[in-house]
């Protein structure tokens, strides 16, 4: 199953500033993140923004929200599943077919958010190194677990190469120039 531009949505998972000081790897998942964000930017993909509690654990971080394109939409949360608060449903993920991943903490809110996403009749990619929790092992685990339900782990590169489908485009030299190196 590949990656279609047009049934896709991008999801960012609480990727906020009480929590990410605390991410393994933290620089690695915010650039990824920002990456795809600004991929997602130059390719028209819907975007949607996760916060759990955000007057506890701090609002995404700012690097991240400076990148949001032109209606993004962010979601507030209580429940670890963006899906359990139903605040998913009237976003651009509700309305997507496939909805690829990035966020913390792998093994939490990532993890239920993905299997819910599943349960849904979503089709779900996550991007590997977009995703982390405090520790290594509890990614890794995590990463295990969705692969195991049916979500597809994937990397950044994947997610651009399919949403571009081919080369010799404006576009694809516009992403080439300014993302892959």
């Amino acid at each position: 199953m590949k990656m279609s531009l047009h049934k896709s949505a991008l999801l960012v998972v609480d990727i906020q500033s009480g929590l990410l000081p605390v991410i393994e790897h933290q620089e690695q998942v915010q650039e990824a993140a920002a990456w795809l964000l600004r991929l997602a930017g130059k390719l028209q993909v819907p975007v949607v923004v996760s916060e759990h509690f955000p007057e506890k654990i701090g609002e995404t971080v700012p690097e991240l929200l400076a990148l949001l394109p032109p209606g993004a939409e962010r979601v507030r949360k209580s429940a670890f599943s963006a899906v359990r608060d139903g605040v998913l449903e009237p976003t651009a993920v509700g309305r997507a077919d496939q909805v690829v991943v990035t966020g913390t903490e792998a093994h939490v809110c990532v993890l239920q958010t993905v299997l819910d996403l599943l349960a849904a009749g979503k089709q779900v990619f996550v991007v590997a190194e977009a995703v982390g929790s405090r520790r290594a092992e509890d990614r890794l685990l995590a990463l295990e677990r969705m692969r195991q339900a049916g979500a597809v782990v994937v990397c950044r590169e994947m997610v651009a190469f399919e949403w571009l489908e081919r080369g010799g485009t404006d576009v694809f030299r516009e992403v080439l120039r300014t993302l892959i190196r």
